[in-house]
């Protein structure tokens, strides 16, 4: 028996049901059957007709105006049946999308991965969560032969898939770095020029680099536009912002950068950040840079790793578990 005449028994059962029981197990069969007739794609004017026929058939000496009034009620539900065919195709369609989405944000995920180095004398920790699905802030590690690492954080001005589009070129860009990747300011401006010349006009990327050499313990760094992170200095126990100047990406393609260096002694620790992370924002308002440092002087006991777990769990929980924008929080310690 096809669905159709399934549905004509179907619903009188339902039907007689209700009118001489009037229970609520009735009106709950009513539900499933709206369920199912959802699933077969039946539209709202034809369960307007079958309740018509079904009524016909139970009281054939019906009032004619009463039977009239059904075809009133008939011609109004079908302008909602139009409505609903159109939105069963639209969530049919944007399902097919969300899909897609998902395959490219793990796709992304894999593409962009990093593996933590693990480097004598040297403690990281890193978190990196999207407002989104597609993360529009990106960083990475490269460990050398020399055990020197490399760190770069960025961050596209904009969400969404275009942003994580420009997070991939980003990182096949510095996948592709000749042999200078060790010289911050020479990185930014090859980055900058690719940047300049395959990315739409209205899209900027800002971007911090900075290299550790394990052996001097100097830390030399230069920033395209990047928001300013922290340097700690374990033997006064004060954070300073970690000021760096230099135009963002994509701007200028002639666009030097500057190149800055510090020691870095035992027990400081160099905190970069996205400014989702400073854009956090609570009922207060946005916070401080200055309530970020309390934050992390709060966990500043704990591995680098924990700090910015810690850190990420409470700023979540301060905007109540709903990121507004990419939050990416890096913590780089000398331990020996």
């Amino acid at each position: 028996m096809k669905f159709r005449e399934l549905m004509d028994t179907k619903y009188k059962e339902i039907l007689e049901n209700y009118l001489n029981e009037q229970d609520e197990k009735a009106l709950y069969l009513g539900q499933k059957f709206s369920r199912k007739s959802i699933e077969h794609n039946v539209s709202p004017e034809e369960i307007i007709s079958l309740h018509k026929s079904v009524i016909l058939e139970m009281e054939p000496d019906l009032p004619h105006h009463v039977l009239h009034s059904f075809d009133i009620l008939l011609e109004v539900m079908i302008g909602y049946g139009f409505a609903y065919r159109e939105h069963q195709s639209l969530r049919t369609k944007q399902q097919e999308l969300n899909n897609e989405i998902d395959v490219a944000a793990n796709m992304q995920q894999t593409l962009l991965g990093t593996r933590i180095p693990q480097v004598d004398g040297l403690e990281v920790g890193a978190v990196s969560v999207p407002a989104k699905k597609m993360n529009g802030d990106y960083y990475h590690f490269v460990e050398d032969e020399n055990e020197n690492v490399s760190v770069a954080i960025a961050d596209v001005i904009g969400k969404g898939v275009p942003a994580a589009l420009c997070m991939s070129m980003i990182k096949y860009a510095m996948d592709s770095l000749p042999e200078y990747r060790n010289k911050p300011s020479l990185v930014l401006e090859s980055l900058n020029r690719v940047v300049e010349q395959n990315v739409d006009a209205s899209m900027f990327i800002t971007m911090f680099y900075g290299v550790y050499d394990s052996k001097s313990h100097q830390f030399s760094y230069s920033s395209a536009g990047h928001e300013p992170g922290f340097y700690y200095n374990a033997d006064t126990g004060e954070f300073e912002d970690l000021d760096a100047k230099g135009l963002l990406l994509g701007v200028d393609k002639k666009a030097k950068y500057r190149e800055y260096e510090r020691t870095v002694e035992e027990g400081d620790m160099i905190i970069l950040l996205s400014d989702g992370v400073t854009e956090c924002r609570s009922e207060e308002g946005f916070i401080e840079r200055e309530d970020l440092v309390e934050l992390i002087r709060k966990y500043n006991h704990l591995p680098p790793q924990e700090i910015v777990n810690s850190v990420y769990k409470e700023l979540e929980r301060l905007q109540h578990f709903e990121l507004r924008d990419d939050f990416t929080l890096i913590i780089i310690k000398r331990n020996q």
